[in-house]
C-alpha cells in the first residue's frame, strides 16, 4: 500500500484508479492483508464503483467479509460524494434547457433506491422560485397528487413547471402512468395559464425528457 500513498501524495487523489481510492479507504477500517485485492473483488462483484456506492448496507456489509466497520465507512464515504456534488446544484438559478434540470436534480435524485417526485417552479423568464418534493414512494411507483402541485404554483405566483421524478429500479423511459400524471398536470395547469414546461425522469445511468421527445 506505500506504492499508493505516495503516489497520493505525488500526484494528488485524482490521480487514483477506482480500485486505488477504495484500497486506500478500506485501509482505514477493514483488516486485510491486501487492500488492492479485496477493492478489485468489491468492485466486480457490484459491477462498478458506482453500483458499489448505492448498495444497501445489510448487503453491503456481507461482501468479500468488509463486516459493519468496513461497510459504514463506505456508505459514509458514498452520502459525502453525494452531498458534494448536490451542492454544486445550489448555483443553478434558472432553467434554459433539460441539462439545467439534470444538474440540479441528479444530485438529489440519482442514486436514490426509492421514487420520489419534484415540481421546480419557475416565473416566466425561466428563473427558480423553488424546487420541491411532492412525493416520495416506493422502488417501483409513487403516488402523485396533481392538484397539490398546481396548488403550490399559485402559491408561488409561478408561471411554469417542469416535473422531475427517478426510475431507481430501471430505465429512464416513461411508464402510461408518468404519461397519464403529466397530461393531468398539463390539463390543469393551463386552467390557470401555467405551463408546463417539461417532464424529466432520471434514472442511474439516463435521463428522459418529455419535451425532447415531442410529448409536451
Amino acid at each position: 500500500m506505500k506504492n499508493l500513498h505516495d503516489k497520493l501524495k505525488s500526484r494528488g487523489v485524482a490521480s487514483l484508479k477506482d480500485e486505488e481510492l477504495l484500497a486506500l479507504l478500506l485501509e482505514l477500517s477493514v483488516d486485510s492483508h491486501d487492500h488492492k485485492a479485496l477493492a478489485n473483488k468489491l468492485i466486480s462483484s457490484c459491477g462498478s464503483l458506482s453500483q458499489l456506492a448505492q448498495t444497501e448496507l445489510p448487503k453491503l456489509r456481507m461482501l468479500e467479509g468488509i463486516g459493519l466497520k468496513g461497510a459504514e465507512s463506505l456508505l459514509l464515504a458514498s452520502e459525502l460524494g453525494r452531498r458534494v456534488a448536490s451542492e454544486s446544484g445550489v448555483g443553478v438559478d434558472s432553467i434554459n434547457t433539460d441539462s439545467d434540470v439534470e444538474r440540479l436534480m441528479r444530485p438529489l435524485m440519482g442514486s436514490m433506491q426509492h421514487e420520489e417526485c419534484w415540481a421546480i417552479y419557475l416565473t416566466s423568464s425561466n428563473r427558480i422560485i423553488e424546487h420541491q418534493r411532492i412525493s416520495q414512494g416506493g422502488v417501483q411507483a409513487t403516488v402523485v397528487d396533481h392538484r397539490l402541485i398546481i396548488k403550490r404554483a399559485l402559491e408561488l405566483l409561478a408561471t411554469q413547471i417542469i416535473l422531475v421524478h427517478n426510475h431507481p429500479s430501471g430505465l429512464a423511459e416513461p411508464s402510461s402512468a408518468d404519461k397519464t400524471l403529466t397530461q393531468k398536470v398539463q390539463d390543469a395547469a393551463q386552467l390557470f395559464d401555467i405551463r408546463l414546461l417539461d417532464h424529466i425522469i432520471i434514472s442511474r445511468e439516463s435521463s428522459y425528457s418529455f419535451r425532447r421527445h415531442n410529448l409536451l
